[in-house]
This record gives structure tokens, C-alpha cells and sequence, in this order.
């Protein structure tokens, strides 16, 4: 598959394994051991019953018939904020955690922004019997707190990071600096972000997405290849998974939607693609948000899971390659799309997905054209920023 990553740890520019020395086993270990195991039957019996009986996979394919009337095409929800925890996190974690396993861990670190994958690591750890900590964000505990209730509810630790914007980056930098003094423990990253082998190996795991929507597909519309499949995008886990099965079928569009905050022109935005260059964050080269003397500048979004400076390596060579278009969509635009999908279908979005949904308005689709959105995550743990916002947009409408 020739937009996967190279025996060097390499898409195309991008990638690699950026590490100091005292994670050198660690990483050299996941490099040697980590593509024989997961391919292996007994990892594929054990994971994909753990998500059927556990996280209740497969998630529906859901046609959105008046969405489909207003954007005059064939719209399809890929519903992973019906996976138990709420998001598409729990494909990851459950992967990653019976891999830990297998290599003797019995302590996992995990970093989050939204919480949802801190959710979902403290719940796999708590099935699994494995201890856990979780790093996260001043910032964004205060804005994401019943997830930081949540967490400390399934027995994890959560680390409270006071450094940098106190948000999804510093979370990381945090993480990475405890594994360094504990290499003993397994870094559960979240993303396809990170040195090799992790941007593949989370793209991998959560392949599950893809996967399941060629046989929805199949089976609701006669045709496993729909035209486009469209997702938002921070980090890349639940793009890698939406889109990893099209890849190298050209006649199907890849839509990534990254987080604009104010505006791609102002200095609050997450925009990676858009706004950044090419450089160094967390052991891998890829294209982030930096200066010129290519210090990291802090990133900005209303959804805490797009608030990152970066983007996987994966992506950014999929960018260069031209196989996947890059949308953005600003704080407003997200919430005005969590609004409408609520009002018209009855599914509160995570403000993450919002901006998959915000891009709708932007791509010219033709009147029998098959779009699958992938709805990452639900938003319950949003539901304070969009009640602000929904009550403002409801009297805004009801005075015009």
C-alpha cells in the first residue's frame, strides 16, 4: 500500500523515530515486535471480541435523510460516538492495551486533550487489570471535568500539566518526559502522532472504521466505495481509521477538516496543514504550527481534541502526495454544525466532529453522491459550551 510507512519508519518526508536514548528499547521493541502480533489470530480473535462484546462494535452507518435533503446528496453518519466510552478511542486503547500486555506492562501512561481517549485508556486499564496514569491539560481538565471524573472513577491517576497553554501538547510533552524516567511503563499514545511505529500502528488499529463502513455500504447501497468519506482531524486517529481501506482507491474523495479556531489568518488556530511547516514535534518530522527559528507556537481551538499544534506524519505526506483534501472549519462554523445536526437528526456531535460536519457546506457534491461523515465522538462532555451557543443561536433565530 504505497501511502503506508516504509521499513524506515518513513511516509515519504515525513516520520521517523526522534527519541532520546532512554526510550530506545522501548521503541526499538514496538518497532521488531508490534506488526507480527497484531496481524497474529490470537490478537485479532481477542481484539475484535473485546470490541463486540465490550465496546459494542460495529457502530452503525446512519442515513441522515434530512441532511441529505439540505445538502442534496447521500449522507451517512459513521456512528462511533456509539462506542461504550463515546468515541472512536476505544478501538485504539483496547488494541494498544492487549499489546502492552503481550510485552509484560503492567503500567500505562496516556496523554489527552477532550478526555475521551483518557476515558477510554482508564477504562481498558480498569478491564484489564493494568495500572494507569493519565496526563491532561490545566485547561482542558477545567473545560472537560466529568471526564476528569470519570477517569479517577475507573482508578486512573490524572496528572494535571501546568506547563506551556496547559492543553493537548503540554499533556504530551509531560507523558513523554515521565516515560523517559520510567521506561518500565507503556505509553498508550493516542494518535497517529509520535516516533515509529506508533502513527501507523494507531492507523492500523483503528482500520476497524474503514472496515466496517465497506460492508455497511455494501449492504444499504450495493457499493463498498462511497465518493466521499469526510473527518475531522487534530492528531489523525479517527481520519487514519475513516479513511485507511479508500486509500488506494483513487475514485473515492478523502476530506480532512482541521480545526481553524478564529480564522486560518489570525494566530489562534490549529490549522497545521494550512498554517505550518515542516519540522520536529513529539519524535516525528511532520508539519506543525512553529516560527521561524522553529520554536512550536500554541495552537487554538474551541474542541480540546483539535487543539494541537501538529498533525500525524501520515497525513502531512498525504498532503504533499495530494490523495487527501484539506478542509478547515473555525470555532463558529463548528458550533453552528453542532446545532444543525442536532436540531435536524437528533445527535449531539462532539465539537471535534462538528467541524467534519461544518465542512459539508464546502464541497460541491453532485445530487446521488454517497458521503459518509465519521461522527468521532459524542458531545455530552461539550454540552456546557454548546448550551451557551445554543441558547444565543435560538434567540438570535427567533429575533429574525
Amino acid at each position: 500500500m504505497k501511502y503506508f510507512v516504509d521499513k524506515n519508519g518513513y511516509y515519504g518526508e515525513f516520520g521517523g523515530a526522534f527519541i532520546p536514548e532512554m526510550l530506545h528499547r522501548n521503541i526499538t521493541e514496538l518497532q521488531n515486535k508490534y506488526k507480527k502480533f497484531i496481524t497474529s489470530f490470537e490478537f485479532q480473535k481477542s481484539y475484535k471480541e473485546t470490541l463486540k462484546n465490550y465496546a459494542g462494535r460495529p457502530t452503525p452507518l446512519f442515513f441522515c435523510k434530512k441532511y441529505s435533503d439540505k445538502y442534496k446528496a447521500k449522507i451517512y453518519l459513521k456512528r462511533e460516538d456509539l462506542n461504550y466510552t463515546g468515541s472512536h478511542k476505544i478501538n485504539n486503547t483496547i488494541g494498544q492495551a492487549l499489546l502492552a500486555k503481550k510485552l509484560g506492562k503492567k503500567k500505562i501512561i496516556a496523554e489527552t486533550g477532550a478526555g475521551q481517549h483518557g476515558v477510554a485508556t482508564a477504562t481498558t486499564c480498569a478491564l484489564m487489570d493494568l495500572k494507569c496514569i493519565v496526563f491532561m491539560g490545566e485547561t482542558d481538565i477545567h473545560r472537560q471535568y466529568t471526564n476528569v471524573l470519570r477517569m479517577k472513577s475507573l482508578g486512573a491517576e490524572v496528572i494535571s500539566v501546568c506547563s506551556g497553554d496547559k492543553t493537548l501538547k503540554d499533556a504530551v510533552n509531560e507523558a513523554i518526559r515521565y516515560w523517559i524516567n520510567h521506561p518500565e511503563c507503556y505509553y498508550l499514545i493516542g494518535s497517529t502522532v509520535g516516533p515509529h511505529p506508533y502513527p501507523q500502528m494507531v492507523a492500523d488499529i483503528q482500520s476497524i472504521i474503514s472496515e466496517e463502513i465497506k460492508i455497511q455500504l455494501k449492504e444499504k447501497e450495493g457499493s463498498s466505495f462511497p465518493n466521499y468519506v469526510v473527518a475531522c482531524i487534530g492528531g489523525g486517529s479517527n481520519a487514519a481509521g475513516s479513511f485507511y481501506h479508500f486509500l488506494d482507491n483513487d475514485s473515492v474523495n478523502l476530506v480532512a477538516v482541521e480545526a481553524a479556531g478564529l480564522g486560518i489568518k489570525t494566530k489562534k488556530t490549529a490549522a497545521a496543514i494550512h498554517c505550518g511547516s515542516k519540522g520536529i514535534l513529539h519524535g516525528c518530522m511532520t508539519m506543525l504550527l512553529q516560527d521561524e527559528e522553529g520554536q512550536v507556537l500554541p495552537a487554538h481551538s474551541i474542541s480540546p481534541g483539535l487543539d494541537y499544534p501538529g498533525i500525524g506524519p501520515m497525513f502531512a505526506n498525504l498532503f504533499v502526495k495530494k490523495r487527501v483534501s484539506f478542509l478547515h472549519s473555525t470555532d463558529e462554523e463548528a458550533l453552528q454544525a453542532g446545532y444543525e445536526l442536532t436540531r435536524l437528526e437528533g445527535i449531539i456531535p462532539a465539537l471535534e466532529s462538528s467541524h467534519a460536519l461544518a465542512a459539508l457546506k464546502k464541497i460541491p457534491f453532485k445530487k446521488m453522491d454517497l458521503v459518509v461523515v465519521t461522527l468521532s465522538g459524542r458531545g455530552d462532555k461539550d454540552i456546557n459550551v454548546y448550551d451557551k451557543f445554543f441558547t444565543k443561536f435560538s434567540n438570535d433565530e427567533q429575533n429574525t
